[in-house]
């Protein structure tokens, strides 16, 4: 069944043509669904080589209309900053008891990882197991910080973080297949326009080489980035 699904939103795409964002999100509506809620997602080419440090493109947004799902958020913390991450709604809130969990028992029942400053050499000791699940905490993209409720709140709320990988590629999810068209446009024009404002001085040529969305189970669409206000 679902290759024949697949099949089928494969047939009503146009291979040859590349599509507007909103002509493309309305199409994407229109395919044949799976049982469950899929994500949404965008991938993004650019033209930077990630290899130099100056051509890194890395950073985080609070999508307009959220990702859809609840977030489940960590927080590394103590003292009145403990109480206040858990008024701010984060799921789990500690310290050494926590990082000791995570390293003895392998425990990963959350997506996003935030901590104060003076946690950092508790969590530093997590680098070879939440980094390459790009959760290790970063100032640059607010998670280390001593304002813990708004970093919880925009978390819980549907904040991305995006980094392009060594193909030069950002990936990353901008809500589900439930939500209405608008909001995906809008969700995806908020990213794309972070990615843009995110270009490196150094980079050359064109930034915005290929743009596809696609769902969890769907093929993908190629948007033409000259469509798009933002373009570079």
């Amino acid at each position: 069944m679902a290759g024949k699904r697949f099949d089928s939103a494969l047939a009503q795409i146009d291979r040859d043509s590349m599509y507007t964002l909103t002509d493309a999100v309305s199409l994407l509506k229109s395919m044949p669904t799976p049982k469950f809620d899929e994500s949404i997602d965008l991938a993004l080419n650019l033209g930077v080589d990630p290899r130099h440090a100056d051509q890194m493109v890395r950073g985080a947004i609070v999508l307009p209309f959220g990702l859809g799902g609840d977030t489940r958020v960590l927080v590394f913390a103590k003292g009145e900053k403990e109480a206040e991450a858990k008024d701010a709604g984060a799921d789990h809130v500690g310290g050494e008891e926590l990082a000791k969990k995570i390293q003895d028992e392998g425990w990963m029942e959350f997506e996003r990882v935030i901590a104060t400053p003076d946690m950092m050499s508790v969590v530093g000791r997590l680098g070879k197991i939440l980094g390459p699940r790009g959760l290790m905490p970063n100032p640059k993209l607010g998670t280390v910080t001593m304002d813990v409720a708004t970093a919880v709140q925009e978390n819980k709320a549907g904040k991305v973080e995006y980094r392009v990988d060594k193909a030069g590629i950002i990936h990353a999810a901008i809500g589900k297949q439930s939500f209405e068209a608008d909001h995906l446009v809008e969700n995806a024009s908020a990213l794309i326009g972070a990615v843009v404002k995110a270009k490196p001085a150094v980079a050359k040529g064109t930034y915005l080489i290929k743009i596809t969305i696609s769902s969890t189970m769907g093929p993908g669409i190629r948007i033409d980035p000259a469509s798009l206000p933002a373009s570079a």
